[in-house]
């Protein structure tokens, strides 16, 4: 079932131009947009230093949420916007990203049990999660929006979730947002959210509701799929996942990451990954991390 399920997503993705032919989105590559840079020097004892004279930094990325993070399974490679920005992370350490599948639901753990070096999955910034976890500045804003099939008039807001069946991940800020503004609604948790395409479009579900950049990827799979128009469910500003306490780790992850939105390479990121395909401008998110937790609180 999985491999059935991998082949006809590889397929869709590559006629839409989501994945590249094999050979590309090589990890030595620079991100959209930029140059690969210099790596820099730091002192010992540091994350950094350590990440450098190993050569190599874990980063825990979507593996199935295009344009975000997706992996090609023809050529094994993993591509979209988190990854590009891992790639500039990676390129000012020197070495070189090994990527890892990091779920909705797992996120987290993988930082605390040391699995994961850095973790960039489209993860909002919540005052919760921050309680065990650092966070970057945020990289990104997405919306709270529901998707269903375009046939599918029955659904214009999130008050008419009520008595239907809504697919979202587990662990995801969905869970409870759901829980919250559509309580009668019949919640389906899954573990990753092609596993949420693929019940919308065999009609195990009614709904699905995530981010809307999540949601533009199933619609450029599928276009018989459609986001509902009318108010945005949720604000949700996107950070790296960084161990708690190491400031220092944060810090030069906050300046590249100043440097990626400032220098050229956020626009073309976004542009390659997303504005291509909605249509719509962005500029490089102003929010500040302290507002991103203000925000849920």
């Amino acid at each position: 079932m999985q491999t059935t399920r991998w082949r006809g997503l590889t397929a869709l993705l590559l006629a839409t131009g989501i994945l590249t032919a094999a050979g590309c989105g090589d990890d030595d590559e620079p991100a959209a947009g930029g140059a690969t840079r210099e790596a820099r020097t730091f002192e010992a004892g540091t994350t950094m230093k350590k990440l450098q004279d190993e050569g190599e930094i874990t980063i825990g990325v979507k593996f199935d949420v295009p344009p975000f993070g997706a992996k090609n399974p023809t050529s094994g490679d993993v591509e979209g916007f988190d990854v590009d920005l891992a790639k500039a992370i990676a390129n000012a350490l020197g070495a070189k990203p090994k990527y890892i599948e990091a779920l909705s639901d797992n996120r987290i753990a993988f930082l605390k049990d040391g699995t994961a070096d850095l973790i960039l999955s489209t993860m909002t910034i919540t005052a919760e999660r921050d309680e065990e976890i650092d966070f970057s500045e945020p990289y990104f804003v997405a919306k709270g929006r529901i998707l269903v099939k375009k046939s599918d008039d029955s659904i214009k807001g999130v008050d008419d979730l009520a008595g239907k069946s809504v697919c979202t991940a587990l662990g995801s800020t969905y869970e409870d947002t759901l829980k919250k503004q559509a309580p009668k609604a019949k919640l389906r948790l899954v573990d990753s959210y092609s596993e949420c395409l693929e019940l919308i479009q065999n009609g195990g579900v009614d709904a699905v509701s995530t981010d809307d950049v999540i949601l533009t990827g199933m619609i450029i799979q599928d276009d018989s799929l459609k986001l509902v128009s009318g108010d945005e469910l949720t604000t949700e500003p996107y950070g790296a996942g960084i161990k708690q306490g190491d400031d220092e780790f944060k810090a030069f992850v906050d300046e590249v990451l100043a440097e990626y939105k400032s220098d050229g390479p956020w626009a073309a990121a976004y542009e390659k990954w997303v504005g291509q395909y909605t249509g719509e401008e962005q500029d490089p998110p102003a929010m500040t991390l302290q507002e991103a937790l203000d925000l849920s609180k």
